[in-house]
């Protein structure tokens, strides 16, 4: 069912009840006030009745008949009984005994002073009159045959106007439905337009600022993010290809130029290590390449386990020192860290060894001392780690480009290497809670800053 259907139906059905209710109301208060009116005019038919027998003691019923015949206050069908102390009648004109008056009805008015009560489809009061030694008790009843008709035109005419307004109502709420609806239509038109092809597009937020505005805006945020992942994941493709390429078809080269001719053993010696480089360049692409995935992925806290950073500090230094002998890598540890909560972190340790090992890598290659000094400390929030070198520097334009898949500076190109390793450990910080920044002056080095949060925050976050 559509939205605007719904909504034309809700409209009504909540119409409908405040109506039904209001005519409810209006049938009830009629009917009550016809109700009352009717006695009060039996009050004043009872009333006019008594004082004539309080007046005149011996009046004979002949003379009472003439007298409620001549009775200006006198009802349709309307009957008159009355009775003296014995309970005996001593006046009525209801000759065909359509009113049927009890020995507990007079009882009750003589307790009482007055009762009410319904007879069949009269309506009957009883009054008690006091003259002298006379106790003498005068019912009167009638039919309201006038109220009941209005009672009975108003419930008609309130149900024509219930009916009639319905339909008017279930018209109106369909356009106006359909008017409400109109905005949410056009964001789908909008929405149904974009493809893959034209993710640049974005919808038109208007001038208001109602929820349909927001929702557009929610979703050109969510194009936005979704033509950055796009335009990531192009690039990223690409350039993985690039780089995947190059060293296959160093290797195919070689090999078809090798196999052209007979060669000297230290021809294909020389050929066979240069091939071995190129499959140990292209083998620690694809690792790079896995764990860069995997650094992208949304890891659960199962993955995570408590790890010591200044241990995994020094395995770094013994790795990177042994893989390089000319690197040099200080590791300055903060005398204030004494306690072991201090230097525990909560994270995956292949991840963040991989992430220090290539900050520290880059750091003692494009330094011409090949050394980087490695300082751990600790702030209010957690861990710092400064990764601070003498190298060539990172200008100032492409600072916000280093964190990027495979980009270079046109300082970097010069070495080897392709463009990963930044990019990994940002992705890794990141996934761990923390942050990575960079200071750097082109020509004096660059100051790498990593803040992680220490394991206890981490567990306080996660419980509360």
């Amino acid at each position: 069912m559509e939205i605007r259907t719904k909504l034309g139906l809700q409209f009504t059905v909540i119409v409908a009840v405040i109506q039904m209710m209001l005519s409810m109301a209006i049938l009830i208060s009629f009917a009550r006030s016809r109700v009352d009116d009717l006695y009060d005019r039996f009050e004043l038919k009872a009333k006019s009745v008594g004082q004539v027998l309080m007046e005149d003691e011996g009046i004979t019923a002949e003379k009472m008949k003439k007298i409620d015949q001549n009775n200006p206050l006198s009802l349709p069908n309307e009957k008159v009984v009355i009775y003296n102390q014995l309970d005996k009648v001593i006046y009525s004109n209801d000759e065909n005994h359509d009113v049927n008056i009890t020995p507990g009805m007079i009882a009750s008015v003589r307790v009482n002073n007055r009762a009410r009560s319904r007879v069949g489809q009269h309506e009957l009061l009883g009054r008690l009159f006091i003259s002298g030694k006379d106790q003498m008790v005068v019912f009167v009843a009638a039919v309201d045959v006038y109220g009941i008709q209005k009672l009975a035109i108003l419930r008609f005419i309130l149900l024509i106007v219930f009916v009639v307004g319905l339909v008017i109502v279930y018209v109106a709420g369909r356009m106006f439905a359909g008017r409400a609806v109109q905005p949410i239509l056009k964001v789908m038109e909008q929405v149904d337009r974009i493809e893959i092809t034209n993710l640049h597009a974005r919808l038109d937020e208007g001038p208001s600022k109602d929820e349909i505005a927001r929702l557009s805006a929610t979703f050109n945020k969510l194009l936005e993010r979704l033509e950055t992942s796009f335009k990531m994941q192009k690039s990223f493709i690409a350039n993985a290809s690039h780089e995947l390429n190059t060293p296959l078809t160093v290797i195919t080269g070689q090999l078809e130029v090798v196999l052209m001719k007979d060669r000297s053993n230290e021809e294909y010696q020389e050929t066979i290590r240069n091939v071995l480089n190129e499959i140990r360049n292209l083998n620690q692409l694809s690792k790079k390449l896995l764990l860069l995935a995997q650094a992208s992925a949304d890891l659960t806290s199962t993955n995570f386990a408590m790890v010591r950073i200044d241990d995994l500090l020094w395995q770094v230094r013994s790795e990177m020192v042994s893989r390089f002998p000319e690197f040099s890598v200080v590791v300055d540890l903060d005398k204030n860290l004494d306690d072991e909560d201090q230097l525990t972190v909560s994270g995956n340790e292949l991840l963040m060894k991989t992430a220090i090992s290539n900050i520290i890598e880059n750091g003692c290659k494009y330094s011409g001392n090949h050394q980087v000094t490695v300082g751990l400390s600790k702030d209010e929030e957690g861990l710092v780690i400064h990764f601070i070198d003498s190298g060539i520097g990172i200008p100032a334009d492409e600072l916000p480009m280093i964190f990027q898949p495979f980009y270079r500076s046109q300082a970097a190109k010069i070495s080897g290497g392709h463009g990963i390793g930044l990019s990994l450990a940002d992705k890794v910080i990141t996934l761990h809670r923390g942050t990575l920044s960079v200071d750097s002056t082109v020509g004096k080095g660059s100051d790498f800053m990593i803040r992680l949060p220490f394991a206890r925050s981490l567990q306080h976050v996660e419980n509360v």
